[in-house]
């Protein structure tokens, strides 16, 4: 899979297995961004790390510089991570690798995508705004996704206020 839609070379396209243990290294990299905010992540493995299926994972570049792992919630496409080294960011592979994952939910026959994320980080919920998604009222959320944000918590990742959002096709 590759985007047209940016005039930069960096393909986007699907993880090869071997790929996946380092792109711990990314996710890691990506999420020491967070201490300008004052948000540390407690100590464990990366999500990246938590998953063995490369099917789940889209990449940007080779070696790859960034990555977004999805999953399905409550019948949608959901976006679990997005992670660009920050030695590559603010060059757009993160809107790339986003863009080629709502192109994917849309050829998959999802309504939508959805994800979890920091409200008040400009990287985060301002940065998806302007992508086109919108924060999900809690009323709206199914099953799945409620027991997602509650295992977020669980997990202690909720050290700065949350939100769910969705951008529709």
């Amino acid at each position: 899979m590759t985007s047209t839609r940016s005039s930069t070379s960096t393909e986007i396209r699907w993880a090869e297995p071997g790929e996946l243990p380092g792109l711990a290294a990314v996710e890691v990299a990506a999420d020491g961004l967070f201490a300008q905010v004052g948000i540390a992540f407690p100590a464990g493995t990366t999500m990246i790390e938590e998953t063995g299926d490369p099917s789940r994972v889209l990449v940007a570049g080779d070696p790859p510089i960034g990555f977004a792992m999805i999953g399905w919630v409550d019948g949608t496409v959901h976006l679990d991570q997005l992670a660009v080294h920050p030695g590559h960011g603010r060059r757009g592979v993160g809107g790339r690798l986003l863009e080629a994952v709502c192109d994917h939910a849309a050829s998959a026959g999802s309504a939508a995508v959805t994800l979890t994320t920091f409200r008040d980080v400009p990287w985060n919920a301002p940065w998806y705004a302007r992508h086109g998604f919108a924060v999900l009222d809690p009323a709206e959320w199914g099953p799945e996704l409620a027991a997602l944000v509650a295992h977020e918590r669980d997990l202690g990742i909720d050290l700065a206020p949350r939100v769910v959002m969705r951008r529709s096709r």
